[in-house]
């Protein structure tokens, strides 16, 4: 059962009623970059910033808390260790879950004492209160560990305060940055990290993860959280945003107009656009966009002896379906010409 919080604990991109990263103890998926980091240990040559990359949902920052608890409990460089789990009952795991080891920290985006919002960004002081770890000498001498969760929301001043740091790091310090999209991070960043891509899950590993969350998880169908898995495309995290009615719907409208071609039904589109243009529509909005980018990346797939034309014609509309979602997204435009370009996009092509 995950641990019952008030209502000012809450973290950026937690789940209601699901383990945070930092207490959830099994891993599933990612085997090799689990063997990466048990290699690495094993021959006491453990670099010091890791690049933890791949897309929202597949296990990344449940890998960097699961290698921090590992090395708090037991150092590196005794041979290649069988696993990185560690007993929920070892008091370095409830240190962890806690956040009260003192040679641990987590840099995320908080919210300031007082305030009622959480900031969209990683402030440039929330980096410096958490790197301040590594001014001080290690409690007993073993590895400073920071954990970045997720490098994304960093600003330019915190990204360069976290950088200083990557670059002369103080000795037996660990860097575990969690990114989502470790391409947009400053180059410099980049080039001192040891890169490490973690997969998508596959549809039966999301199926299996979603049936052993338990309650409240458990309560729906199974078919529902079949449909969830399937349409995940290897992420929890969308499986889990999928486990809600209305957003199958939302999914389901989507695709009946998509499967319409290049003359959908404009007024059913129109009444999307209305309805996807709402401030609290955010989150339904970033589902069509996904079920449409789905849609395209299928097709692609499924005209793969068709003329390289056709083809290009697919991918160039889905460059441009997402360059359109981006640019309303940072200049905050209007969202119904988005909502209405995805049906006149999706019939390139055909």
């Amino acid at each position: 059962m995950p641990p019952e919080r008030a209502g000012d604990e809450w973290e950026p991109g937690e789940v209601a009623g699901l383990r945070r990263p930092r207490e959830q103890q099994d891993l599933v998926g990612q085997e090799a970059a689990e063997h990466a980091f048990r290699t690495a240990i094993g021959a006491g040559r453990l670099h010091h910033a890791w690049l933890l990359g791949g897309p929202r949902g597949i296990g990344k920052a449940t890998l960097a808390f699961r290698v921090a608890r590992h090395l708090l409990a037991h150092g590196a460089g005794r041979g290649v260790p069988e696993t990185l789990a560690l007993a929920p009952s070892h008091p370095v795991a409830r240190q962890v879950a806690g956040l009260s080891h003192p040679n641990l920290v987590l840099l995320r985006r908080q919210r300031a004492p007082g305030a009622k919002t959480v900031p969209t960004q990683i402030t440039v002081d929330a980096a410096r209160r958490a790197l301040h770890l590594f001014a001080e000498t290690s409690a007993d001498a073993g590895y400073r560990i920071c954990i970045v969760d997720c490098a994304d929301e960093l600003n330019l001043a915190s990204a360069n305060a976290l950088l200083k740091l990557i670059e002369e790091p103080p000795a037996r310090s660990l860097f575990l940055i969690v990114s989502h999209a470790p391409g947009r991070l400053l180059p410099t960043i980049r080039s001192r990290c040891r890169r490490l891509s973690l997969r998508s899950l596959g549809e039966g590993e999301v199926a299996s993860v979603l049936a052993g969350l338990g309650p409240p998880f458990d309560a729906h169908p199974p078919a529902l959280l079949a449909r969830a898995a399937a349409l995940s495309e290897g992420s929890v995290a969308r499986a889990l945003g999928l486990l809600d009615p209305d957003t199958l719907a939302l999914v389901d409208e989507v695709e009946a107009l998509l499967a319409q071609g290049s003359r959908p039904d404009w007024r059913r589109v129109l009444r999307l656009a209305e309805r996807l243009a709402a401030r609290e529509a955010e989150a339904l909005y970033g589902v069509a966009l996904d079920t449409v980018q789905r849609h395209l990346s299928a097709e692609i797939a499924r005209r793969q002896g068709e003329p390289p034309a056709r083809l290009a014609a697919l991918a160039e509309a889905a460059e441009r379906i997402g360059r359109a979602a981006r640019e309303a997204q940072v200049y905050n435009l209007d969202r119904r010409p988005v909502v209405l370009s995805l049906f006149g996009e999706s019939g390139a092509g055909r």
